[in-house]
């Protein structure tokens, strides 16, 4: 919205800053930030009491957590959403339709998402909206976000896989190209779903992929920063920077009130809807590849699931004490804190992992 009054700059330069993508990303950040800070005390008021008891608390996890985490509400995925689109739709170029497709696909996962947690708190239970369902749910969308996204990309990389730290080498899928950006959205999401699972665990590595994310769409975006690093332009992604941008000032503002001990859960309606949005992200900017790199942590935390899952139904036995693995280490004796914190290490070094590939070809 602010961003047309750059027009205004022919006639009085200080209206020139609202051209700049590094300004209005600022701008995004600053504005979630704020956002979340005055609305999070009356919307984590009114959760609470309309929850009663909080989310439900897994009986089959730590022991521990049904103690320091029962009535904690749940569905904080709704401050991040309010203020992550309030701040994209008032710095971001609305005439970008890359910037509406990722709205699309974060505000449909964060619908999903809060279905689920809101039939998880009627219920009392842990158990929300059938997995199936919710699967092929979250499919359809990405398969029509995926679908826009090859409209608005140039036709001669707009159904290609472009390979990092490799110069000039791409696999044409075809429309297959689709199906393949629908998997990454819908892996995405529900990678992030499982990785939520400890007080701010989830929401830095979030906040740490928005912003390696944040500086590839803009330079990949830039046809002169793509040229010279020799990475293939994709003309109007750098307006996703804006988006990444208030994702981190809606993450900052939220993990002060989920910092230990969190006043209030994310949810699948943060979760759902912050992995989607990084998904749709990586997919519109050509990096589906460097996504499964810096976001190495949550596809850690998914294939961990996995591998429990698919052991135990074919031997009999677990893999891991148990599954998403941050819990795994907590039963090894890891407290909270070092679970997180040292995951929020792991997240930063495959950030920089991901974000050499930029230079490194």
């Amino acid at each position: 919205m602010l961003y047309f009054l750059g027009q205004l700059g022919e006639s009085i330069a200080a209206f020139n800053v609202f051209r700049y993508i590094t300004f209005r990303t600022a701008g995004a950040v600053v504005t979630a930030l704020f956002f979340v800070f005055m609305f999070g005390p009356a919307i984590i008021s009114g959760l609470r009491i309309r929850q009663g008891h909080g989310q439900p608390i897994r009986e089959d996890g730590p022991a521990g957590h049904l103690l320091t985490k029962k009535g904690t509400p749940t569905m904080g995925g709704l401050m991040i959403l309010a203020g992550a689109v309030s701040s994209t739709l008032l710095w971001a170029d609305l005439s970008n339709g890359y910037v509406w497709v990722v709205l699309f696909v974060t505000i449909s996962f964060g619908g999903i998402g809060f279905y689920d947690d809101y039939l998880k708190v009627k219920r009392a239970s842990h158990s929300g909206f059938s997995g199936r369902q919710r699967l092929l749910l979250e499919a359809f969308i990405g398969l029509i976000a995926c679908y826009c996204i090859s409209v608005l990309t140039d036709p001669s990389i707009s159904n290609s896989l472009l390979f990092p730290f490799v110069k000039g080498l791409a696999l044409n899928l075809g429309w297959f190209f689709v199906l393949f950006g629908a998997f990454v959205v819908v892996a995405a999401g529900n990678s992030v779903n499982l990785t939520d699972g400890l007080d701010g665990l989830a929401i830095v590595p979030v906040m740490v992929a928005a912003g390696s994310f944040g500086l590839i769409a803009y330079l990949v975006g830039t046809p002169n920063f793509a040229d010279y690093l020799l990475i293939n332009p994709v003309p109007g992604t750098a307006e996703l920077s804006v988006i990444c941008g208030a994702l981190i000032g809606a993450g900052l503002g939220f993990l002060w009130f989920n910092a230990p001990p969190a006043q209030i859960f994310m949810g699948d309606t943060g979760s759902l809807a912050l992995g989607g949005a990084l998904g749709t992200i990586a997919v519109a900017i050509k990096h589906e590849i460097v996504l499964a790199i810096i976001g190495g942590l949550f596809v850690l935390e998914a294939v961990s699931v996995i591998v429990q899952v698919v052991s135990f139904k074919l031997t009999g036995k677990r893999v891991f004490k148990m599954a998403p693995i941050h819990h795994h280490f907590e039963m090894m004796g890891w407290t909270e804190s070092q679970v997180v914190i040292r995951f929020w290490i792991i997240s930063l070094v495959l950030a920089l992992v991901g974000l050499s590939s930029l230079k490194l070809r």
